[in-house]
């Protein structure tokens, strides 16, 4: 008797399909699609700054594309002749006692929105961001009245109060979430360990909000040094104004000196750069962990 023997089962068939693997946009677009588009906007950024280097690096009236013969007199006439020393100094002045104030008071006012809970709290917040819809130039008339009479026009300290006071809101609010991120159990297991609250803050919070400080500090400075309208209102003396308002004594009616304003803009450039060279890192975990809602 012949018996049938039945076919092997398929192996093929008897495995189960492998999923495809989906295609995504990035694949499926040319690299060039993107990379083009980048270079356009790196070439569209970068020119004006080759620009300014180009007027501060090349001779008096000259029309060359390329700063050669290289000089520095353009540096060395606003650094000497236009009291920019001066100005630097009074700007670094001004940016410092803005991000240690602002840092300190923010600190303060985002651990009481972040750890407290109050009837207001959610009006004072509300305050704090319509805040941000006023301009500075609003500022300028209430400020310079409650400065006239304690006797503080001219003064440093006016700007640096004036600075202090435009940047607290944004940087209460960010330095809040922050301090929402760090979980309260950790505090509470200081406290439980003998701890008061404000060593326990020291302790325990603080350091994790490293980021946070550093980007809140990072802003108040970079603002304070950029801003021109509290120091071109409250400050007359000459030995007492900032960066911004020394790149505009550069400028007349009659004529602009470019290669002197362009190395004055190059010598208040720097500064900003190189701080932001050293903490991105911390500025973009800082602004990503404030952004995130605890």
């Amino acid at each position: 008797m012949i018996t049938e023997i039945a076919p092997a089962p398929d192996r093929v068939a008897s495995e189960p399909a492998r999923p495809r693997r989906k295609r995504r946009a990035w694949d499926e677009v040319p690299r060039w699609h993107i990379y083009l588009p980048l270079s356009l906007y790196l070439l569209f950024t970068l020119v004006p700054f080759y620009w300014i280097l180009l007027f501060a690096l090349r001779p008096a009236g000259s029309t060359s594309l390329v700063p050669w013969p290289m000089t520095f007199d353009h540096f060395d006439k606003v650094w000497n002749e236009r009291a920019f020393a001066t100005f630097f100094q009074n700007s670094v002045l001004v940016g410092i006692a803005t991000l240690v104030m602002t840092t300190l008071v923010a600190l303060a006012g985002g651990y009481a929105l972040a750890r407290f809970d109050f009837r207001v709290k959610k009006a004072f917040m509300l305050a704090l961001l319509c805040t941000q819809f006023v301009p500075g130039a609003l500022l300028l008339v209430p400020l310079f009245e409650i400065f006239a009479k304690l006797q503080m026009i001219n003064s440093l300290g006016s700007v640096i109060i004036a600075e202090t006071v435009f940047q607290l809101p944004l940087s209460m609010i960010l330095i809040s979430g922050f301090i929402r991120n760090v979980p309260a159990s950790l505090e509470e297991a200081a406290w439980v360990d003998g701890c008061n609250r404000f060593t326990a803050f020291r302790i325990v919070v603080l350091p994790l909000l490293r980021p946070g400080l550093i980007a809140v500090g990072s802003f108040a400075f970079v603002h304070a040094w950029n801003h021109f309208l509290f120091a071109l209102m409250f400050l007359s003396d000459q030995g007492k104004q900032t960066i911004p308002v020394g790149l505009n004594t550069l400028m007349s009616a009659d004529s602009v000196d470019l290669g002197a304003l362009a190395a004055g803009g190059i010598i208040a450039a720097v500064p900003v750069v190189i701080v932001f060279a050293f903490i991105q890192k911390w500025l973009i975990t800082g602004f990503s962990a404030g952004a995130v809602k605890g």
